[in-house]
């Protein structure tokens, strides 16, 4: 179906454009309206609907993709709200008050209504864009930060969209300049290496795309997989489609229940929004009947080439002596194979593809191998499990897979997948690459990271020190920074190895601006400071956690004649400085004490409530001398490993990390009592923390785990003196 949009020359609905062309809508457009007539769209049977934010809602309904405006019942309001609100921007006087509000309430959120674009978006954006040199005044500002981050991820995930609308719309206004700078942008704020979406999948058509994310149940779900997740659903989203979450579970040597669950929960973590849960192992029945299939047709064979002399013979283009057995002979070992005998033990079953093709995954794959191990989810009842080579192609035909998306290090493998599923007698389904994501300092095989779990060297999948999604969150990451670092990548094929101080740099965007604030001071050498005019008996305020978010809430400090102070402050103090205090005003120290060594003990002194704070130069945390302090444990973390990239063949445990955790015991103020795991605030002068373990006793610390603030940090960061694995 096409619609036909009717506008006036002077006042194209821009965001109307956008929506359509986002959804895949065919459209055409006719400026011969009159000049204040609403925006109007001529369906094909002769209706008509006029208003923006009418064909808005119309394209959400009836033609957009899933989620687009069609959500539940709050969700769906909320759109409406921003609707509501987005003419604001075309009114002058109220404009830059419309991007200061935009601005606060993107500091928490990665889209206007939920997680992920809808058309309240779409009308935001496009009135932002329509606003021509207003709105490019404000962006260079750097004023509104977030706005701008929101802004320019939009523009980076549909440019090809963006660019054609704002060139061919905005123009028609006459503000060819303001589209030719939204053009140039190619998103300041992001990476300029990042790549944009290639938003076309091969042969798509809008409403019958099905893609699925597959995980093998072996592991918790990385970083690495987490982009391949984000783009399935960015592609049904796309195209109106759907994604099955299929667990890849044909080896049972290395799978369980417990990483099916928490791979559930990642997924759920992550957003994704799925049609269904398969199984691959749903499919073993009709695996062994299409292997069988494949052997009466002479499109496979049984081989008892021992493991290493097959792999040679793969190398070198050698054919097995098996490869021309008879159908008979090798139904006969087939079914001593699936019985798990001694002799079936020996065999496994092999595709006849082409031994002398120079692409070697095309030599005669295995298909089949034995293996007694019994399976997480049926047990003992199988004594041979199908390799990935030869279930997925198949179980992607059979679901209805239109497009399987996968990372480009299985590129040489994609002409043995469809040429398995030419054998099998099956529609070609699309494969999609896209980059892997690469990571320095990390490892992201799951082999590898099962070595650290099995050496004791973590806590387990999700440790802090792992780039699982437990762990990355366990750590302090919030889920839509993730979410906009991973998308901002886009489905590029180029091969990246990316920086982790992006990605907390964003996390870092996203924490600062609502997190409370609380003091801190470390129990080693802290030093007494003792103000000889300060009150005699102990008084309380009450004070802001953040001084420009009220929601953080509100704290109380208490104010009393001796202080403790941080040991590294007070040796840099001199006698008759004047230092401030913070939240409460200047002091001016009159003596400093010193042990044998040289050691600062105690310092004495004198508030100056009057100074000025502009002229001090040392501006120093607190807390007072009382015994409603808590405990503390503030740890901090390093990289795994000491190298950046580990080249092919390098045996990643020649580079372990010795020293990867470093536990710094202090004090808090009382009010850290009421946080809760999972909360995530800022110690004064000592960073960002994410609370594991929250306040119990008085005997008990609290553990505060440091978030990293995009500020590039070196590996071997700890001495092996006060830091260790656990």
């Amino acid at each position: 179906m096409e619609l036909k949009i009717l506008f006036s020359s002077d006042s194209p609905p821009l965001a109307v454009f956008v929506a359509a062309k986002i959804a895949g809508v065919a459209f055409s457009a006719d400026a011969t309206l009159s000049t204040g007539s609403p925006p109007t769209v001529l369906l094909p049977n002769g209706s008509k609907l006029r208003g923006t934010f009418v064909l808005l809602r119309y394209i959400g309904r009836v033609e957009s993709t899933p989620g687009l405006y069609q959500r539940d019942s709050f969700e769906s309001s909320q759109i409406d709200e921003w609707l509501e609100y987005a003419p604001t921007f075309a009114s002058g006087s109220e404009f830059q008050g419309a991007c200061d509000y935009v601005d606060q309430f993107l500091m928490q959120h990665t889209f206007l209504v939920g997680n992920s674009l809808s058309i309240a978006d779409i009308a935001v954006w496009s009135g932002l864009a329509g606003a021509g040199q207003r709105w490019e005044s404000l962006r260079r500002s750097k004023k509104y930060q977030n706005l701008v981050r929101w802004f320019n991820s939009i523009f980076v995930a549909y440019e090809a969209v963006l660019g054609e609308v704002i060139t061919t719309y905005i123009g028609k206004k006459g503000s060819t300049k303001a589209a030719t700078k939204v053009n140039e942008q190619k998103v300041s704020n992001a990476n300029p290496s990042a790549s944009t979406f290639e938003v076309d999948l091969p042969d798509a058509e809008v409403g019958k795309v099905r893609l699925r994310f597959a995980p093998e149940p072996s592991g918790f779900l990385h970083i690495g997989h987490s982009k391949a997740a984000l783009l399935n659903q960015y592609f049904a989203e796309r195209y109106k489609g759907d994604v099955i979450l299929r667990f890849d579970d044909t080896n049972p040597d290395k799978e369980s229940n417990e990483f099916v669950d928490n791979l559930l929960k990642d997924v759920e973590t992550l957003g994704i929004k799925y049609k269904a849960v398969t199984y691959t192992s749903d499919y073993f029945p009709q695996l062994m009947e299409m292997a069988e299939k494949l052997i009466l047709e002479g499109k496979a064979y049984v081989d008892d080439t021992p493991r290493e002399q097959m792999k040679e013979e793969r190398m070198n283009g050698i054919e097995s002596k098996c490869r021309n057995n008879t159908v008979e002979e090798n139904l006969a070992l087939w079914k001593e194979m699936i019985a798990g005998s001694e002799r079936g033990k020996m065999c496994c079953l092999r595709g006849k593809l082409d031994m002398q093709d120079p692409n070697k995954s095309l030599r005669d794959p295995v298909y089949y191998r034995c293996n007694d191990t019994a399976h997480h989810r049926i047990g003992s009842k199988y004594k041979l499990y199908p390799t990935y080579d030869f279930a997925c192609p198949f179980v992607d035909a059979t679901e209805g897979i239109t497009h399987a998306l996968r990372s480009s290090e299985y590129h040489d493998r994609n002409d043995q997948y469809y040429r398995i599923q030419t054998d099998m007698g099956f529609q070609k389904v699309h494969i999609y690459e896209f980059s892997r994501l690469n990571l320095v300092y990390t490892l992201l095989s799951k082999r590898k990271l099962l070595w650290f779990v099995k050496n004791g060297l973590v806590e387990g999948w999700d440790d802090p020190r792992f780039p699982t999604v437990q762990g990355i969150v366990r750590r302090g990451l919030k889920i839509e920074a993730l979410i906009q670092f991973i998308l901002e990548q886009g489905a590029s094929k180029n091969l990246n190895l990316m920086e982790w101080d992006k990605l907390w740099a964003i996390n870092k965007k996203i924490i600062d601006p609502v997190c409370p604030r609380h003091t801190a001071v470390i129990a080693e050498r802290r030093v007494l400071l003792t103000l000889s005019n300060g009150p005699e008996d102990p008084f309380t305020r009450t004070i802001p956690k953040h001084k420009k978010y009220e929601g953080a809430g509100v704290k109380v400090t208490t104010y009393s004649k001796r202080v403790w102070i941080d040991y590294a402050d007070a040796e840099l103090i001199s006698v008759d400085e004047e230092v401030t205090l913070m939240d409460w005003g200047n002091a001016i120290v009159k003596s400093i004490e010193k042990d044998e060594q040289g050691k600062v003990v105690n310092l004495t002194g004198v508030l100056h409530l009057e100074g000025s704070v502009k002229t001090t130069k040392l501006k120093l945390t607190w807390l007072p001398h009382t015994n409603e302090l808590v405990k503390l444990s503030l740890v901090d973390f390093d990289y795994l490993i000491t190298k950046k990239k580990l080249e092919e063949n390098e045996d990643f445990v020649d580079v372990v990390n010795p020293c990867t955790k470093k536990e710094t015991c202090a004090f808090g103020d009382a009010n850290m009592r009421d946080l809760k795991r999972g909360d995530i605030l800022q110690v004064e002068r000592k960073g960002y923390f994410r609370c594991d373990v929250p306040f119990v006793r008085t005997t008990e610390p609290i553990v505060l785990f440091a978030i990293p603030d995009g500020k590039q940090q070196p590996v071997m960061r700890f001495a092996a003196s006060d830091a260790k694995h656990q």
